[in-house]
């Protein structure tokens, strides 16, 4: 088991579109809280959020998105779009019984929570993203943005057919594993949680499926001037982030009328995982507030 997952509950949320599979802790009538992980990650990437928030009342419930671990996974690439992605969330919240969700995501997960935010701000009651721009904003500064279009060489590579797949295999998925390590500071990651991550990444039509999320942002049509986001958000961002320049994320929460930010200096993409005190700490005030 990996360490601050030793409480956590898991089950398989059977939803009309997908199954997802997830991850619970906290008691079962506190506000909930979703969690939205990133790339390559899964429901354990949120290991030294979901103690906390779960001893703060709120019933966490972290799923493993589609196409990862043993959630289903859809063919094609149109089956991750982010409206897709999106409404999985929502569908996920009705599932536990809430119409207006609390989300918390990270890397991807926080493109999903922007997206909600923008095309579904009827079922937000508020979000908080790390590490992560609007996807609008960041997908036209891959083109655009001296500084972005260096930072997501990687993405781009996606859009080939098979060959990532290949090189993301090779030996046990070494190349990725040395990727996370190396874009976050040491000690982010406990050389235990590879195994799991590497059982998950084995798992049939997983790694195309993680993948098929790029293709499809690369196909989307995204605004060029999102609409403001009436949402309150919290952006958390640390300034040391490899794959997203800290740039894109003031012009994220730019387009917030309600917007709060947490930036740390030495943080990397992986900052929730490098400050989980102060980040915990804002994001169950930010989080409760609205109950008082």
């Amino acid at each position: 088991m990996i360490a601050g997952m030793e409480e956590a509950r898991f089950g398989v949320a059977h939803l009309d579109r997908v199954a997802l599979h997830y991850a619970e802790m906290g008691p079962e009538d506190g506000p909930l809280v979703i969690l939205l992980h990133g790339f390559p990650d899964n429901c354990l990437g949120w290991k030294n959020q979901m103690p906390a928030l779960a001893k703060a009342g709120f019933r966490v419930i972290a799923p493993d998105q589609r196409g990862y671990g043993v959630s289903g996974k859809p063919r094609g690439v149109k089956a991750y779009d982010l409206d897709e992605l999106a409404e999985d969330v929502v569908a996920l919240g009705k599932h536990f019984g809430e119409e207006k969700l609390r989300v918390v995501g990270h890397d991807w997960g926080a493109s999903v929570a922007w997206w909600l935010c923008s095309t579904k701000p009827e079922h937000m009651e508020k979000a908080a993203t790390i590490n992560a721009p609007h996807p609008a904003i960041w997908k036209n500064a891959m083109y655009t943005d001296k500084v972005q279009r260096k930072k997501s060489r990687y993405v781009k590579a996606f859009r080939l057919r098979v060959l990532p797949e290949m090189m993301i295999r090779r030996k046990n998925f070494d190349a990725l594993v040395e990727a996370l390590k190396g874009s976050a500071r040491p000690g982010a990651f406990d050389d235990a949680e590879f195994d799991a991550y590497r059982k998950a990444w084995r798992e049939p039509k997983a790694i195309t499926s993680m993948v098929h999320w790029y293709r499809a942002l690369l196909k989307k049509k995204l605004p060029a001037e999102p609409a403001r986001i009436e949402t309150p958000v919290l952006l958390i961002w640390g300034e040391k982030d490899e794959f997203a320049d800290v740039a894109l994320a003031k012009r994220s929460i730019a387009l917030c009328e309600r917007g709060g930010t947490l930036f740390f200096a030495e943080g990397t993409h992986w900052v929730h995982r490098e400050e989980p005190q102060a980040i915990n700490d804002m994001l169950i005030t930010f989080l409760r507030s609205d109950q008082e």
